[in-house]
């Protein structure tokens, strides 16, 4: 390993990767004005991703005032305090570039990732149950029918 991939290796934040194209994020950056630090929130969908390792980027679009405003952050930037997932999105695409000719809520909605749902055994038995008085419930009313007429 040479002594750039060593430098490299030291700057790459690990805890960076945990959101993907589609997905609704707030990146958290620092922001110095004079002796002053403070944290800014820019809220938006990533669009896009871009490139590996330390050159990683990746592209977070949102609507502000009815204008479209994307911003392009480095991932492994030590100006971005964190980066919070609000939304998971399903796209069918790598890049989300259609989204720039949306207006409205039309330009923000990307599918949201379905959640797999847990099922137990009690759950199972249970649905079975409530099928089964479904099914005796109906027996018994076309029992009633028949004998009324």
């Amino acid at each position: 390993m040479n002594l750039l991939d060593k430098i490299n290796q030291e700057q790459v934040k690990a805890d960076r990767d945990t959101f993907n194209v589609g997905d609704t994020v707030r990146v958290h950056t620092r922001v110095v004005e004079g002796e002053k630090e403070r944290v800014q929130i820019f809220a938006g969908v990533v669009i896009a991703r871009r490139h590996s390792k330390i050159n990683a980027t990746f592209t977070v679009r949102r609507i502000s005032y009815g204008e479209g405003v994307e911003r392009v952050f480095p991932i492994h930037s030590p100006r971005i305090a964190r980066i919070e997932v609000e939304r998971e999105g399903a796209p069918r695409r790598a890049k989300l570039n259609y989204l720039r000719g949306r207006t409205g809520r039309d330009a923000l909605l990307v599918r949201e990732k379905k959640k797999p749902v847990a099922v137990t055994a009690a759950d199972k038995k249970a649905k079975k149950e409530k099928v089964a008085a479904g099914k005796k419930a109906k027996k018994s009313a076309a029992d009633l029918i028949a004998e009324a007429t």
